[in-house]
């Protein structure tokens, strides 16, 4: 029997873009943000779908799937409150919490029962009674399921990101595929970036617009020439410290205005990565912070992922957002690969 997934909260498609690079088609990505459309279009054979899930019924999703197939849903709900998804508010009056989409999610696998169900998000949802509702609807449902808290490194993603990854299936026990790397063998930002054209701060490379770096200012200018890869602000002249940083308060807080290294995976790519005192994200050579292409290459999107529409163009903090939310591609990759394995193990295909 073929099998058919459909993506909710899809963004701009780096968990779609995995499930179809392992095999399972994708007929739909729902989300409800627009901007998201061109990318997702342009990028995968799917088709984007403008709705807010909170809106969308289990009969109106199960048009979306072939007659006869096994059905897939996926989904990364978002975990922090954003767009008009951040204004409703529950029976007492008072703002839901940020996890509450789950529930939606849950509300949907419920009335369509796919045969697989899969949920990737942030670890933190582990300790949240939503996520332990989520396992139990499930599980009443007939759902067997599996989850653990993954570093996506070792999935061949060039970036220490941890993500839990919940697999469920009403045909079997179903688990997420033993890691593919270990820490001697990740892949590193050298791998990813090491060969894109060297651009200064502010400047645009002519063969590829996304390949684009945040203008500096003259003050930052200094303090990233005094950066060292995997150093901090403490590398530089006293002068050039914030004010903050010299308080005894703030003088342990390393996690900014510093350079990756080479050889090592990058930082967790954020939805802020294109600013230099944002993170660690500041390029291993090159006086600047990573470029918005560097950040989805780090988010394991193919070289050719197309980001910025030509029609309606975007600034860096809207591709920022998108590409720093987005599943990375190869993490996706390993779940299409795990369910695959899973419906063939129980003699579905």
């Amino acid at each position: 029997m073929p099998v058919t997934a459909v993506d909710l909260f899809c963004g701009v498609g780096g968990l779609t873009h995995g499930l179809q690079l392992a095999g399972i088609p994708v007929v739909a990505g729902f989300d409800i943000e627009n901007s998201c459309r061109f990318a997702y279009e342009h990028n995968n054979n799917s088709r984007f779908i403008l709705r807010d899930i909170t809106q969308l019924t289990g009969g109106e999703l199960r048009e979306y799937y072939p007659n006869n197939t096994t059905k897939v849903l996926v989904g990364c709900a978002p975990c922090q409150p954003f767009s008009t998804y951040s204004l409703r508010y529950n029976k007492h009056g008072k703002k839901d919490n940020k996890w509450r989409l789950l529930y939606y999610f849950a509300n949907l696998v419920e009335e369509v029962l796919p045969e697989i169900v899969s949920m990737e998000n942030v670890p933190q949802l582990i300790h949240e009674q939503v996520f332990r509702d989520f396992i139990s609807r499930l599980e009443a449902s007939g759902y067997h399921c599996n989850w653990r808290v993954v570093n996506c490194a070792e999935y061949g993603v060039p970036q220490c990101r941890k993500r839990l990854v919940l697999l469920a299936s009403r045909l079997g026990n179903i688990e997420l595929i033993p890691p593919l790397y270990d820490e001697e063998h990740y892949k590193t930002v050298r791998d990813a970036i090491g060969r894109l054209p060297v651009i200064e701060d502010g400047a645009v490379d002519p063969i590829d617009p996304l390949h684009r770096a945040s203008r500096l200012s003259e003050t930052n200018r200094k303090r990233i020439r005094q950066s060292v890869p995997g150093g901090s602000w403490h590398d530089w002249d006293d002068d050039l410290k914030l004010p903050c940083h010299q308080r005894e308060s703030g003088k342990g807080y390393r996690a900014v205005y510093g350079r990756m290294e080479w050889d090592k995976p990058s930082p967790t790519i954020t939805t802020q990565y294109y600013g230099y005192g944002n993170g660690r994200f500041g390029h291993p050579e090159q006086n600047r912070a990573l470029s918005m292409r560097e950040g989805a290459l780090l988010q394991s999107f193919p070289p050719d992922y197309q980001f910025i529409d030509p029609d309606h163009q975007e600034t860096n903090r809207s591709i920022g957002v998108h590409i720093g939310n987005a599943v990375p591609v190869e993490l996706g990759r390993a779940i299409g690969t795990s369910i695959l394995q899973h419906l063939e193990n129980m003699g579905v295909m």
